[in-house]
């Protein structure tokens, strides 16, 4: 099993790393748009589709994408798309997690594939227009995301007593949460002297919300931590409904594409959001 995480990990580096890192935003947007088809096709999985109706889910996603691509949203995008998209995030995701594992499937299965297949998409053109916006900043957005799991990992192995959500994602716990949000605001602060001491393509996602005063990079900080804990805790509720340990098997030892980005489906789209608010 570690064996295939870690080549798997490897391939994904070795074809992220150059899309990351191109002066453009196009060859990011195409890589990142057949992840978003996975995550769309395991999503329809999920929902109880076959073979036939999760493709289905992916070629609407597709066409979504693309449709997007072809207004230019990611360079001119509507003033109204980060306030929906981070308010249906805050109000549904809370909504899931309060009603927990049995209140999934008394949802209208259409309303799920749709707000499913809306989050993938909005999460796509987050990762778009971040790019758009430079390398130094789309790095903050997903470092928030993966920090926030490596600190509370061994923040939750090392003092984890309380749990999270315990019916959801047993291994969660209330210390694991603190580390997370401990960790990136450490690297918050680094990252913003970083931005003052080195020459980058542009300013970071910490720097933009500490022009508001220290305040509201605490805040809006804590915020994206605990958006990415949600996101994961939905796609828990989801699969634990769905009787699946992993969203699909795309990725050896990794699980499905859902299972990797899943802290990343609220919290790009509410870091843009937040974004538009300076």
């Amino acid at each position: 099993m570690l064996k295939q995480r870690i080549i798997t990990a490897l391939v994904l580096l070795a074809l992220l790393l150059p899309a990351l890192l191109a002066s453009t935003a196009e060859p990011l947007a195409t890589f990142t748009l057949v992840l978003i088809a996975a995550g769309a096709w395991e999503w329809g999985r999920l929902n109880g589709l076959g073979m036939r109706g999760a493709l289905r889910c992916a070629a609407v996603c597709l066409f979504a994408c693309f449709l997007t691509w072809a207004a230019h949203w990611a360079y001119h995008p509507p003033v109204w798309v980060w306030p929906i998209a981070g308010g249906l995030w805050v109000l549904g995701g809370g909504a899931l997690i309060r009603g927990g594992v049995e209140a999934w499937p008394r949802i209208p299965r259409m309303l799920r594939l749709i707000v499913g297949l809306l989050a993938l998409w909005a999460t796509w053109l987050a990762l778009y227009q971040a790019k758009v916006m430079g390398t130094n900043f789309l790095l903050s957005l997903l470092l928030i995301v993966w920090m926030a799991d490596i600190a509370a990992y061994f923040f939750g192995r090392a003092f984890g007593r309380r749990k999270l959500a315990i019916h959801i994602s047993p291994g969660k716990s209330w210390e694991g949460v603190w580390g997370g949000m401990a960790g990136v605001l450490l690297m918050a602060l680094v990252w913003i002297w970083l931005d003052t001491q080195y020459p980058m393509d542009s300013q970071s996602l910490f720097t933009h919300l500490q022009a508001r005063g220290w305040p509201f990079l605490l805040l809006a900080t804590l915020f994206l931590v605990a958006m990415s804990v949600m996101g994961d805790l939905v796609e828990s509720l989801v699969k634990r409904s769905a009787g699946m340990k992993d969203s699909s098997q795309l990725l050896p030892g990794h699980g499905g594409v859902l299972d990797r980005v899943d802290a990343l489906l609220p919290t790009l789209p509410i870091a843009l959001m937040l974004m538009q608010s300076l």
